[in-house]
């Protein structure tokens, strides 16, 4: 602190200007005398000396600890995480557009085979896969998650590859079928049932904050995460005797 007061004092006593010495008085009438003889001109520009000293904002005095570089850090790393983001449609149009990957036609079905589906193809404008309501319900696995559903049911699951919007899907990992007079229970699936779908959209969930910190070390991330999710309908489901529309209604 004192050899910065000391610097601060050296230059603000430089930059104030010195004052000149009164001239004599004969000297002064023999100037204005002459300067009056002479034409009017624009003034000579001055040279500056020491041009440093006429700028005093390009000197820096201050220190800075590390725990300032540490929070600038943090704080860029903060914003280009969040600008990094973008629009919500920007995310919205970025999961709809996937690149395509270079796999050939067999390794996109052993892929999906081990998630448990198998993409039939787009649906066509003739067709009309929606049944009405029917008494049956599946447990079907898709991945790591299972579901029970029905026919018409919808479901959200982790983003499936290889299928776009109004593919047919056949999920063949069935693990249970039940109705209303039986119920067959797989070992562990049930190789003659099979659960029909169509892809309605593929979507984002909703923001996950992450934040990590670690207390005295200055230590703190902040991220967000979307996980991508995949629409499924029910249309049909097979492989169970169904009872009849008349005996429900009874």
């Amino acid at each position: 602190m004192a050899s910065r007061r000391c610097l601060l004092r050296l230059l603000s006593s430089r930059l104030v200007p010195q004052r000149s010495r009164p001239l004599a008085p004969v000297s002064i009438a023999t100037g204005t005398l002459t300067s009056l003889s002479e034409p009017l001109g624009p003034p000579a520009p001055r040279a500056l000396a020491s041009p440093r000293l006429y700028y005093p904002s390009r000197c820096h005095f201050a220190t800075r600890s590390s725990g300032d570089e540490d929070d600038d850090e943090y704080e860029e790393e903060h914003y280009d995480e969040e600008g990094s983001e973008g629009e919500w449609g920007d995310e919205e149009e970025a999961v709809a557009a996937k690149k395509p990957c270079g796999k050939t036609e067999e390794e996109k079905v052993a892929e999906a085979a081990e998630i448990g589906y198998k993409v039939l193809g787009p649906l066509g404008a003739d067709e009309k896969p929606f049944k009405p309501y029917e008494p049956v319900f599946v447990v079907v696995q898709i991945g790591s998650h299972q579901f029970k559903v029905s026919n018409g049911d919808s479901i959200f699951t982790e983003r499936l590859k290889f299928c776009d919007v109004n593919d047919k899907l056949v999920l063949n990992r069935v693990l249970m079928l039940g109705s209303q007079t039986q119920t067959v229970i797989g070992r562990p699936i049930l190789p003659d049932a099979t659960v029909h779908a169509v892809v309605e959209e593929h979507a984002l969930d909703a923001k996950v904050i992450i934040f990590k910190k670690k207390r005295r070390k200055n230590y703190r991330r902040t991220k967000g995460h979307r996980q991508e999710l995949t629409k499924l309908r029910i249309t049909n489901i097979e492989g169970i005797d169904k009872p009849e529309t008349a005996a429900v209604a009874a």
